[in-house]
């Protein structure tokens, strides 16, 4: 178990008068457990007690030979999953339950346990998370250096003879090249005007002189998440696309430099939006600014306008504003940010400003 991570919710169940909590989100299991896995329909939950009386229930189909130092129960698929799960939880007691546990199980449980009362304790295990210790600064560090070099090989590898999915197997031979475990998400290869779509999918189009290309990738090493969005011009682009890109760089520098302890969300999500709306293309930026990452490439946490919580040490998300001109082109700059006691680290070091290739 990772006992500061476990004490950290502990102290906030305490401070909210839960008893226990139920978590059963497998990455939140990882993060206080060690313990990866992915259990199907099959119930796999951690019981956090306020006492310390912690449980991990896993079915006997996913093994668990590590000591964790504290009680395991196996379930077999002829067992209650509901009956094992009430046996821990005394009459009468707050139980908190995550976002994660399904109805199948939170419901005969709810309708079991009838003098007791049930709450969400989601906002607590993930602002937790947001906040990422030293152990995982350095794997959201490595991570994404790793990511800078597979999106150096995958541009590299651009030609007018490869379609947007050609570029996409390029792009997972570089993954397996540099020992990157797997996709933090789907990549996105766009050309022209598919990337004015922000989530355009990567088809059979070719390269015509003059498109934009976005590349919008991730990948996940020791558990741990990168993503990043680079744009680069084949041949000739427009003058006016020249100028959204500008603009897009801009607004993606003044975001990370906005990024402090003690600044809200919305504030760094004003300092890329305003200056877009304010060179006139504020309807063509359509989504939000960033989102957290960590185990999970999507995160609770989110860089947009209506994000009024503050930013702290430790807190790692994107800073991605993009600008998207139906039937022409897209143009989206993303770097993953973390907090510093003072100011901000930019996990991303590989270059963002203005690319043509081809030429």
């Amino acid at each position: 178990m990772k006992k500061q991570r476990v004490d950290k919710v502990v102290t906030k169940m305490k401070e909210n008068g839960i008893d226990q909590a139920i978590i059963s989100d497998p990455y939140s299991i990882f993060y206080f457990t060690g313990i990866m896995l992915n259990p199907g329909e099959r119930l796999f939950a951690l019981i956090l007690d306020v006492n310390g009386k912690h449980t991990l229930f896993h079915n006997a189909l996913f093994p668990i030979e590590q000591d964790l130092g504290i009680e395991k129960v196996t379930l077999f698929d002829t067992d209650c999953p509901t009956e094992a799960l009430s046996k821990k939880l005394p009459k009468g007691s707050t139980v908190g339950v995550d976002k994660a546990l399904v109805a199948r199980f939170l419901l005969p449980l709810v309708n079991k346990l009838t003098e007791n009362k049930f709450t969400d304790v989601s906002q607590i295990v993930d602002r937790i998370r947001m906040v990422k210790d030293e152990e995982e600064k350095e794997l959201m560090r490595k991570v994404s250096l790793l990511n800078d070099k597979a999106c150096e090989k995958v541009i590299a590898s651009l030609s007018k003879d490869k379609t947007e999915l050609q570029v996409v197997e390029d792009l997972l031979a570089i993954h397996r090249e540099l020992d990157i475990d797997g996709e933090s998400f789907a990549p996105i290869i766009a050309y022209g005007a598919n990337g004015a779509n922000p989530h355009g999918e990567p088809g059979k189009r070719y390269l015509k002189e003059g498109d934009s290309i976005i590349i919008d990738m991730g990948g996940i090493k020791n558990n741990y998440c990168s993503d990043m969005t680079r744009t680069v011009f084949y041949k000739q682009p427009s003058k006016k696309a020249r100028e959204v890109f500008e603009i897009v760089l801009e607004a993606q520098k003044r975001g990370v430099a906005a990024v402090k302890p003690g600044v809200r969300f919305c504030d760094i999500d004003a300092a890329c939006r305003d200056y877009i709306t304010e060179k006139g293309y504020g309807e063509y930026f359509t989504h939000r600014t960033g989102h957290n990452i960590g185990l999970e490439c999507h995160e609770y946490g989110d860089v947009s306008a209506t994000n009024t919580n503050v930013v702290e040490p430790g807190m790692c998300f994107s800073v991605e504003p993009g600008i998207y001109i139906p039937g022409e082109f897209g143009v989206r700059i993303e770097d993953i940010v973390m907090v510093t006691e003072d100011g901000v680290e930019n996990l991303n070091k590989f270059n963002k400003e203005f690319v043509v290739i081809g030429e």
